[in-house]
């Protein structure tokens, strides 16, 4: 009886340890974040240009340096200051590192797509419209898998994610839009968080502020811990195409907060300790001249196809910003997701090669 008993301890124990050495991964994509903020920090053409700053004084102050260093540092000061460390930054363009979408849309739903689903769909994704995706993302590929079952999950500050996951198909929990935390169980900041969202009213109508959209994934990892997470956040594009450029560069500093706080939620809880793997990117870039188009993005504005992308924590080997000439493209981003949870595209649609920067 106690061999028995001893057996049991033994499979349940090497069970927990194997659930626990299991890599997890948190995607997040900062909606149409342009790559020249995002590596040189305030524009100069920009920061004082009284047609799309409200107070150009105030925010020289907050974010204009003599350098483009310091000024990348004083908008994104984690992903400057710590990430650059332990992590590598690709898409500086100034350097020779590109990144860019294989759509021709330039815009929201095509970019999510390639993110998610490894390939373009310039036949089908047309536009941003409420439609299911035809295609097969890699939460839902996960969410498929019998390790990772319900362990899948999204946010999104826009209301269009549930269509884009196609969570009627998928099975996976998608929070996006004005949506409330559903559940018998909810926390109390997520109760709070649903007494409040309501209340505070958004400046647009299929968007919501990406404080909530934050919080609720932040609780949602604490109390179900997912093995992947998808959060999208929104803010970054609307300001730009409001012509906000004060309250762009605010958002995306606001931002760079709120992935520090997942980061160092995860490097204090046993479950995602040293055992989770961070990737950033976004959707489209904007344009740069003509000046306006910075407001806009499309396969009409020059330079909107131009990305990002960011990966730290679990498997990566630190070399801060890439300088070296590469070309490297968001079709990428899904199949390096599958290659860390040993997962298989079976529908052999994706385009994009794992990314060739993990440590095997």
């Amino acid at each position: 009886m106690k061999k028995i008993e001893l057996l049991f301890l033994f499979i349940l124990v090497t069970n927990l340890i194997v659930a626990q050495d299991k890599p997890k991964v948190v995607l997040i994509t900062l909606d149409g974040l342009r790559w020249q903020e995002l590596f040189s920090g305030a524009d100069p053409l920009l920061v004082a240009n009284k047609d799309f700053v409200h107070d150009t004084t105030a925010l020289k102050n907050q974010f204009w340096k003599e350098t483009k260093k310091a000024r990348r540092e004083a908008l994104m000061p984690f992903l400057w200051n710590e990430v650059a460390k332990i992590g590598r930054l690709h898409g500086n363009r100034a350097l020779g590192s590109k990144v860019d979408l294989t759509n021709k849309m330039w815009f929201s739903y095509p970019g999510y797509n390639e993110i998610l689903t490894g390939h373009a769909d310039d036949e089908r994704i047309t536009s941003n419209d409420k439609l299911n995706n035809p295609n097969t993302t890699l939460l839902e590929i996960a969410n498929h898998d019998k390790r990772y079952k319900g362990k899948v999950a999204a946010f999104g500050s826009w209301d269009v994610f549930p269509y884009i996951v196609n969570e009627e198909r998928s099975g996976v929990p998608v929070n996006a839009g004005f949506e409330v935390a559903a559940g018998a169980n909810l926390s109390e900041r997520e109760k709070f968080l649903n007494e409040l969202q309501p209340k505070v009213p958004s400046p647009w109508g299929t968007v919501r502020l990406d404080a909530f959209t934050h919080h609720y994934a932040l609780e949602y990892m604490k109390k179900e811990h997912p093995e992947l997470v998808y959060i999208a956040y929104g803010e970054t594009d609307d300001f730009a195409h409001d012509g906000e450029y004060d309250a762009y560069l605010k958002s995306a500093k606001n931002t760079d907060a709120m992935i520090e706080e997942l980061w160092r939620y995860t490097q204090q809880d046993s479950f995602y300790k040293d055992n989770t793997l961070f990737i950033i990117t976004t959707d489209h870039g904007r344009g740069t001249q003509p000046l306006e188009t910075w407001k806009s993005h499309g396969e009409k504005i020059k330079g909107a196809g131009a990305v990002w992308m960011i990966l730290f924590g679990k498997g990566v080997s630190p070399q801060g910003e890439s300088a070296q000439n590469e070309q490297l493209y968001s079709n990428q981003i899904a199949p390096t997701v599958l290659k860390a949870f040993d997962l298989q595209d079976s529908s052999k649609k994706m385009k994009g090669k794992p990314l060739n920067i993990l440590i095997e």
